[in-house]
């Protein structure tokens, strides 16, 4: 069962903001400790997708474990949330995320307020945050039709997975690419790229709503379909 409003809002805003502080905590210590970008990717990779099968699987009882507008967008659309909520799902989501990208540079002794100059546009850029997104949100939607039991897992393994065969990799998440605007690390994106990047996940993640609630729906029974007699 569900909590109310204002404890989904605090696992939204934590669960958000723990998942951007492991993105940037993870990205800012893989790029000290190497030199070799491959190698810092993989130490970036790998925290991401397990942090994600943490929090889903702790925080998902009290508010469903969204951490992500696109996501709330989503189910929203499916009338699975009312708007209201989904509205502050959304603002607890980017207010957390933000907060995650300035609790990793403290940890970190950097700067706390920064922003992010890393170049992260293009067409290809676009495609590769489309199909990420699609692919995390059919992920979702049939891990809840056939195994919800395993969606921590789902989600924290085809994240592991995106990050390496998307050519973004694999941001899938609005509320991680503002907050990812605020840092001037390994995991940062120039503020002036996050508009291509979040209309794109946007894109992916209404496409795969839309193909899940094709593919994913349950079929009609012979009784259903059987003309009247």
């Amino acid at each position: 069962m569900q909590a109310d409003l204002p404890r989904r809002l605090a696992a939204e805003a934590l669960g958000t903001g723990i998942l951007v502080a492991t993105v940037i905590g993870s990205g800012i210590m893989a790029d000290r400790l190497t030199d070799d970008v491959a190698l810092a990717l993989l130490g970036n990779t790998l925290p991401t997708g397990a942090i994600l099968v943490v929090l889903i699987t702790i925080l998902g009882p009290l508010s469903g474990a969204h951490f992500n507008p696109a996501v709330t967008l989503v189910f929203a659309l499916r009338r699975e949330i009312e708007t209201y909520a989904a509205m502050t799902y959304v603002a607890a989501q980017i207010a957390g995320g933000i907060l995650g990208a300035l609790l990793a540079h403290a940890m970190f002794e950097l700067p706390i307020l920064q922003a992010s100059t890393t170049v992260r546009s293009g067409a290809a850029q676009w495609l590769a945050e489309g199909v990420a997104s699609f692919g995390l949100v059919f992920t979702i939607l049939a891990g809840l039709r056939f195994r919800s039991d395993a969606i921590p897992w789902l989600v924290g393994l085809y994240i592991t997975a995106a990050y390496w065969f998307t050519a973004s990799t694999s941001f899938a998440n609005p509320a991680v690419a503002i907050a990812r605007a605020f840092t001037d690390t390994f995991a940062g994106i120039r503020p002036v790229d996050l508009p291509g990047f979040i209309v794109a996940e946007l894109i992916g993640a209404l496409l795969a709503m839309v193909v899940a609630g094709w593919m994913l729906a349950a079929p009609k029974s012979m009784l259903e379909t059987r003309p009247a007699e």
